[in-house]
């Protein structure tokens, strides 16, 4: 049986300044190079982009060989191997949501070494991160073998982004003009701050707080939404498997859009609709405070939003094949209000929930200022970075790619219900429309609030309607 090795590096000009990673797969028999990757992750710290660098050499070895495949891991950051190996204890709290979603790769692996090199040894990986980091540097973004290409986004933060033209699709369902159209207007993610800054129930107020499922903005908490980080492997990460040039499958579709035109084309195929809806009202978006994990339900006028949404849902020219929703109490409340309607079962999908806001579940966005006001800096200024003992956008919007996929490949050709939060939502809508990450705070989501996207076999997706809350009038 082949057995792996993975080099990985990351570095920081300035510590923390721009930063990238670098990771290659080895044969361990010949040490063949099998896969490189790299990328540029935006304004962090070296550890930071080294724990980033050894989860994509990771990721890599999982997709080449799958899960029980065996791997060496060498590194020259003394912190991570130590770490990773259980010597030492992880005593950054901005280190260890990195350190889990590393060991979730490892715990489908099995890993023989944990093995510090000195610096000289690791070169490969050096270079890697080192290419990434000029690349940002210039504009552009990390390609395998050869020059690097620019990209509208700017440095690494660009998250893997799904393959969609950025059209005008247009719609019966919401009352947009049948031949123009509406753009949509949203990009992101986040269940919190609305905009990344206010606190409302819905997250779109332009002052501190927290709102329902807020938090997930980047800055304040408001139904709303927050910033959306980058993610491994994503359209900034190409890769070269087996000395062949392989970039992501989302970055080779947003090629084939580009190069199509500008959207306004028919569409190829019968598309696969997903219907994205926010659940109704709960205590904590009343109270602006941040609501991940935590279970609360709807409150009376929550359920009173929940029931207009499925009336709505219940009448043509809806017609919905599959209900699915988040396992969290207040969406699944709102999902069963649809379904009572339209005869449907619930189907759950764990990808679907809240992000995880850890110790600050509950707090408003002012009581976080003053009791973690380096851990919210910090995490305002780095999707990779989460809350202490929870979760990175990063993490959520990797998760929140696989829900998607899942469910456009599950459901071809169907109407598919999602009752979900702002983060995820938001982070659907940004994939979609190939937004930047900035553009989450520029996105707006009332509670109840319904959005539509259309996927397309050929790669395509379409907004066809954002935030809307015709049935709550």
């Amino acid at each position: 049986m082949t057995s792996y090795i993975v080099e990985a590096d990351g570095g920081s000009r300035g510590n923390p300044g721009p930063a990238g990673y670098g990771a290659v797969v080895l044969d361990a028999a010949d040490r063949q190079v099998l896969a490189e990757t790299a990328e540029a992750i935006g304004i962090t710290t070296n550890n930071v982009a080294e724990y980033r660098g050894l989860i994509a050499g990771l990721t890599e070895v999982l997709r080449l060989a799958g899960d029980g495949a065996a791997v060496a891991v060498r590194m020259d950051s003394k912190l991570v191997i130590e770490q990773m190996a259980g010597r030492w204890k992880i005593k950054n709290e901005g280190l260890r949501p990195l350190a889990l979603e590393a060991n979730r790769l490892v715990a489908r692996l099995r890993v023989t070494e944990w093995t510090w090199i000195p610096r000289e040894r690791n070169k490969h990986a050096d270079r890697l991160a080192n290419e990434a980091m000029d690349a940002a540097a210039k504009g552009l973004r990390w390609q395998p073998g050869g020059p690097s290409e620019e990209t509208a986004t700017g440095p690494g933060r660009e998250e893997h982004e799904a393959a969609g033209q950025d059209g005008f699709g247009q719609t019966d369902l919401f009352g947009t003009n049948p031949e123009t159209g509406d753009p949509g207007g949203g990009r992101g993610a986040g269940e919190g701050p609305a905009n990344g800054r206010g606190a409302s129930g819905d997250g779109s107020a332009a002052g501190s707080g927290a709102g329902e499922d807020d938090s997930a903005t980047g800055r304040g908490a408001g139904g709303g939404g927050y910033a959306v980080p980058g993610v491994t492997g994503g359209a900034g990460a190409a890769r070269r498997t087996g000395g062949e040039v392989s970039a992501p499958a989302a970055s080779a579709a947003a090629e084939q859009t580009r190069a199509q035109g500008t959207g306004w084309g028919a569409a190829t195929r019968v598309a696969t609709s997903l219907l994205l809806l926010r659940h109704g009202e709960t205590p904590l978006s009343v109270e602006r405070r941040f609501s991940g994990l935590g279970d609360a339900e709807l409150t009376a006028n929550g359920r009173a939003q929940a029931a207009a949404a499925a009336d709505r849902l219940a009448r043509k020219p809806y017609r919905l094949d599959v209900i699915v929703s988040s396992p969290l109490k207040r969406a699944r409340q709102t999902a069963e209000a649809v379904a009572a309607r339209t005869n449907l079962t619930v189907e759950v999908d764990e990808d679907l929930r809240e992000a995880d806001f850890g110790a600050w579940e509950g707090h408003t966005f002012t009581e976080i200022q003053r009791r973690w006001p380096d851990e919210l800096a910090a995490w305002l200024a780095d999707p990779s970075v989460a809350p202490p003992d929870g979760e990175s956008f990063a993490e959520a919007g990797r998760r929140v790619h696989r829900v998607r996929d899942r469910l456009v490949e599950q459901h071809l050709g169907k109407t598919v219900l999602v009752v979900s939060h702002v983060t995820p939502i938001k982070m659907l809508l940004r994939f979609a429309l190939m937004a930047p990450p900035a553009a989450v705070y520029r996105m707006h989501l009332d509670l109840a609030c319904l959005n539509l996207i259309d996927y397309y076999a050929d790669g395509n997706a379409v907004v066809k309607a954002f935030n809307d809350t015709a049935h709550l009038r």
